[in-house]
């Protein structure tokens, strides 16, 4: 009895043993304590840096912004051929490749016009109406007007019949042109609806600073509303577009479609106007300009009032003083206008201007180069009076004019031509010019001289001069004949001078390119 006794277990220890099989089970099933759980790590987070968020600006300036849809009217071979205007990436449907799958799929399934690729639907459906509108353009554009005064590119409206244009809730209304203008590449469109619009305004760009931060927002490759971030990367950039660039480049995300459409600050004024891009692989590489809005302003102004643009004209052709042509005149800085051929008729030839002056000033404003002219030029309004300081035979003097109406886009400037004189041998005086590099004959025509040779290992092939161009002027006095060269050059050396302000002419046009001339 006793045995049995001390094997079984006092009731103590039953307690204990049962209230630690509660505690695990109770542990088991709803968790460790608050007190055990602390001593495991939590969940990594960090505070946000404090960056600028661009969601306020797009928000507010998104209505404002459209897509811009233009069609043109296809001739009716167009139409009979069947060619659809599929955009793929810029390329129509029949650019697409061989192996394309959409284009296998028309092959096996039918033509683009759904009806097996030949002419029997054209036959049920009848003749088709000439000129039917096909689409031709796809951008972006902007309201400044509650009214419905937009602005977009004229390389997006372009040669276009009609014109859509898409809201950012989707809603399409039909625009008509006010006007365009290539020289800035800006156009006005407007819409007629009993709403008001919300519109946007230009910024004062001369506070835009390179480094500025950026919101570009448009309609790249039709996908609709886009919004891009990103900064001003450079100011006043020329790209070779025309007489009046004055861009701005931003890296903000800008490819096909975006053009025409706004670029903003945080402000959400708008800076420029996003026109072109550098694309060697034909999307964004970061390089992207847009018109300035002070520029935008003002054509954008003249638009929505005239239809048209009103621009001083000069009449003068030129180019800029590099630090060659500035020693051969006796310039103290390479700056200014030079001018290579004023064109006969101009307020520019009546005033007196000559080939070989140097526009200095304009109404007491220095000059910088020959776009800066342009510029200042085009800002002023015809029939209004300027004074230029023009630099001349080594010194300074000033003409007074009338500033001129530049004529339409199609006849900016009258390029001076001459037929390509037939070749002459050269002769022995031209050999008193080896030391230019370059022999000459008399010309044709009787003015100038025709370069026979060049050297291209002279000063004179450093500097492009090429066989068949000719030298009209040294040092601004005409010349006819290798003699009449030497005896400029000669009087040059007198001066002090080191270099020699050769005209040449081509067929092109003009240009004048400084050459050192030996001092033996």
């Amino acid at each position: 009895m006793s045995k049995i006794k001390t094997l079984r277990p006092s009731l103590k220890t039953v307690l204990k043993t049962s209230t630690v099989a509660g505690l695990a089970a109770v542990l088991l099933t709803s968790g460790l304590p608050a007190e055990i759980s602390q001593t495991f790590a939590e969940a990594v987070k960090t505070e946000a840096p404090a960056v600028p968020s661009f969601a306020n600006v797009v928000d507010a300036v998104s209505p404002a912004v459209v897509s811009v849809r233009v069609q043109s009217r296809a001739n009716t071979s167009d139409d009979e051929a069947g060619n659809f205007s599929f955009d793929f990436g810029g390329r129509g449907f029949e650019d697409l490749p061989d192996d394309h799958p959409l284009k296998r799929f028309f092959r096996e399934f039918g033509g683009p016009r759904g009806d097996g690729g030949d002419d029997r639907a054209d036959r049920r459906r009848g003749p088709r109406a000439e000129g039917r509108l096909r689409p031709r353009a796809q951008g972006s554009g902007f309201f400044i007007t509650e009214d419905g005064y937009l602005v977009t590119n004229n390389h997006v409206v372009s040669d276009g019949s009609a014109f859509t244009v898409i809201l950012n809730d989707g809603t399409e209304l039909d625009a008509k042109l006010v006007g365009k203008d290539s020289r800035t590449d800006l156009a006005v469109l407007k819409v007629d609806d009993q709403r008001k619009f919300t519109y946007v305004t230009f910024a004062d760009d001369s506070r835009v600073r390179v480094g500025d931060w950026v919101v570009a927002v448009g309609n790249p490759f039709g996908l609709g509303g886009t919004v891009t971030a990103g900064i001003v990367s450079a100011r006043g950039r020329d790209i070779g577009s025309g007489p009046y660039d004055d861009y701005l480049q931003v890296d903000a995300a800008v490819n096909r479609g975006n053009s025409g459409g706004p670029t903003f600050n945080l402000s959400g004024e708008v800076v420029g106007i996003n026109t072109a891009i550098l694309a060697p692989a034909g999307g964004n590489v970061g390089i992207a300009f847009a018109i300035p809005a002070s520029v935008a302003k003002d054509v954008v102004d003249d638009l929505m009032r005239d239809g048209t643009v009103s621009r001083g004209w000069l009449g003068v052709q030129i180019q800029p003083v590099n630090k060659d042509i500035a020693d051969s005149l006796g310039l103290s800085e390479a700056s200014g206008a030079l001018v290579v051929e004023p064109q006969a008729g101009s307020p520019g030839e009546k005033a007196g201007i000559k080939k070989g002056d140097v526009v200095t000033a304009l109404n007491g404003e220095p000059i910088k180069d020959p776009r800066d002219l342009a510029r200042k030029v085009a800002a002023l309004r015809p029939g209004s009076s300027a004074e230029l300081t023009l630099w001349r035979d080594g010194k300074s003097q000033s003409v007074k004019l009338e500033i001129g109406n530049l004529p339409s886009d199609t006849s900016d400037a009258t390029q001076p031509k001459d037929e390509q004189s037939e070749q002459q041998g050269p002769t022995a005086s031209d050999e008193a010019l080896a030391a230019l590099g370059v022999t000459v004959t008399p010309s044709e025509d009787g003015t100038g001289v025709t370069i026979a040779s060049v050297d291209p290992d002279s000063d004179a092939g450093d500097r492009g001069l090429k066989e068949g161009e000719k030298i009209v002027s040294v040092n601004n006095q005409d010349v006819k004949s290798a003699d009449d060269i030497l005896k400029v050059i000669n009087n040059a050396k007198k001066d002090g001078r080191t270099k020699a302000l050769f005209q040449i002419e081509t067929q092109e046009g003009s240009r004048f390119v400084a050459l050192p001339i030996d001092q033996g």
